[in-house]
């Protein structure tokens, strides 16, 4: 069958269903994708919409069971990869198509250092010595801006950070200079900065080795620089596909138009993120919702007294060396922190991993114990407290955690984790808790019937909706939310973000709002601090820290964040 010479890959009416328990699910419909010589193309979608499996039956890493049936053809220079054998399929993946993958510590092998899994992948596909793979590991680390790259050759995956395994990925990707790079949601849960330092390296590499690159994605606004081309994806559908320019300046579909509003923005506040499902819906109301801005609130000393203020909080850990293992140092997670939270506001707290935001919030509510300093909540100073005091606390005091799933205990049911709280309590009789478990639901927006499933027959915006009911059972006045839509599809965190100002509005809930995301921040918040290395480097109201950033961590949180405009990603 004839080829395009333009085309690297042709993809033609690709169809994969799985089949489980007399299931049937369409998860990739009649696919129709080129992807040329030397160019990036990007698939968005959120989740469920068959990018990755698109991906998955490229690399023809899809299991081969009956219970998965694929059809249609990818055309590799004019071959079908699906017709190829498992033996013949080895000598095209890893060497003339890799892959990089979302998640770099499950995807690198714990007991091995990196150097030995790079050198791995090159002894595979290219006839060199020992000697030589090491060589070429090396130059490949080098490449991708690992600093030290001779001494972290020998460094296992734990002992570098997200960053850097990413980095390592890439060099594994890149060993045998594929012609084509597939890159999997590859910046999803790294820092802006981080995010921006590998979109920079993606864009450095495809131009100098002049591959062809897929790179998958659920934020619209990553790909405006990266890519040529963008194909849109919908449950299992492609909905819309052009030039990069094109589709960000005349998107025609409403789910792509939904994909590119629901983010927050920098430069613009509406009351509430309109959402996919609602443009699916009714587009005139979804655009409507668009211009109606939020009225920055004033405080009201009556109203919003200080609720909780922090006086010099430290949290220091020590450092040990030598050989008797003597402390040397201490690390300061958190650094002689003050702040005061007035109630029902929401309070930002944003900054890089690393930076000690999420050790504050853990020390405030005495999950890790503080150093030194005083935790002054209503009036009392609860460092001073007893564990049966601090119990008694909790009550008015929850976190609602970064991973839902991992919070939640596999084997209990929704039912049992929401009231879990009451019975440590010893709240209620066990119909209330079970009528007071049901309430929550309804009031995040799930249904009561959801109280005997278990966590894994959920979202993962549904995991996170669950989560946020466990953090209101006892009616706490005081949440703190530690990247709690971080890892999330954009619309998905537009329905949370609404959802948890809902509940601020109806409950008079007190937030302090943690992520390195400043767009998520900014439009959650009244007031944020921006954190660097466990000190407040800047505290000021969410308008002024985006229009009048005055410490350069701050502004170069800011540069940082994509635009969502192709010709203004900062390449720094």
């Amino acid at each position: 069958m004839s080829t395009n010479q333009e085309n690297l890959i042709e993809i033609r009416n690709l169809n994969v269903t799985f089949i489980s328990d007399g299931k049937v699910v369409k998860a990739v419909k009649d696919l129709n994708l080129n992807i040329p010589h030397g160019k990036t193309i990007g698939l968005v979608g959120e989740s469920g919409s068959g990018k990755s499996v698109t991906s998955l039956a490229i690399m023809r890493l899809l299991p081969d069971h009956g219970g998965i049936k694929i059809t249609g053809e990818i055309l590799y220079k004019g071959q079908n990869l699906l017709n190829l054998s498992m033996k013949e399929m080895r000598q095209v993946r890893g060497n003339k198509i890799s892959m990089i993958f979302q998640e770099p510590m499950t995807s690198l092998n714990p007991v091995f250092t990196v150097g030995q899994q790079i050198d791995e992948t090159i002894l595979l596909h290219q006839d060199l010595s020992r000697e030589e793979a090491r060589k070429r590991t090396i130059e490949l680390l080098t490449e991708v801006g690992i600093p030290d790259p001779s001494n972290k050759v020998n460094a296992y995956p734990h002992e570098m950070s997200g960053g850097q395994k990413q980095r390592v990925m890439i060099a594994m990707a890149m060993a045998c200079e594929p012609e084509l790079l597939i890159c999997d949601e590859p910046t999803t849960a790294l820092d802006v900065t981080i995010q921006q330092q590998v979109l920079n390296l993606m864009i450095e590499l495809q131009k100098k080795h002049k591959m062809s690159m897929l790179f998958i994605t659920h934020d619209l606004s990553v790909v405006a620089d990266i890519a040529d081309q963008v194909a849109v994806m919908y449950r299992g559908d492609m909905v819309e596909q052009k030039t990069c320019k094109e589709l960000f300046e005349n998107p025609e579909h409403p789910y792509t138009k939904g994909l590119l509003a629901c983010r927050p923005k920098l430069d613009k506040n509406p009351k509430r993120l309109p959402t996919v499902d609602e443009i699916l819906k009714d587009e005139k109301a979804f655009y409507q919702a668009l211009v109606d801005y939020k009225v920055p609130r004033s405080v009201d000393e009556a109203k919003n007294p200080v609720i909780l203020e922090l006086q010099n909080l430290k949290k220091y850990y020590p450092i040990k060396g030598g050989i008797f293992g003597r402390k040397v140092k201490d690390f300061k997670a958190v650094d002689d922190v003050s702040i005061k939270i007035r109630k029902g506001r929401t309070f930002g707290l944003v900054g890089e991993s690393g930076c000690g935001k999420t050790t504050l919030g853990r020390t405030i509510l005495r999950l890790i114990e503080p150093t030194e300093g005083k935790i002054i909540y209503m009036g009392e100073n609860i460092v001073e407290k007893n564990p049966e005091e601090m119990r008694a606390l909790r009550r008015k005091m929850q976190i609602i955690f970064q991973d839902p799933f991992s919070s939640m205990n596999p084997r209990m049911t929704i039912g049992d984790i929401i009231t879990e709280p009451l019975v440590i309590h010893d709240i209620g009789t066990k119909k209330e808790r079970l009528e007071t478990a049901a309430m929550l639901l309804e009031k995040v927006g799930l249904s009561a019937d959801a109280l005997n499933r278990y966590p894994h027959e959920f979202s993962g915006g549904q995991r996170q909706r669950i989560c946020i009911a466990r953090a209101l059972t006892l009616k706490p006045e005081f949440l703190i939310c530690d990247e709690s839509v971080s890892a999330l599809d954009v619309s998905v965190q537009a329905q949370v973000l609404n959802l948890l100002q809902d509940l601020q509005d109806e409950m008079g809930l007190t937030y302090i709002f943690i992520s390195h995301d400043l767009s998520v921040v900014k439009y959650m918040s009244d007031e944020i601090a921006v954190m660097n290395s466990g000190k407040i480097v800047e505290l000021a109201d969410a308008e002024t820290i985006y229009n009048n950033p005055k410490n350069a961590y701050t502004q170069k949180l800011i540069a940082a964040i994509p635009k969502g405009r192709p010709g203004t990603f900062a390449q720094g």
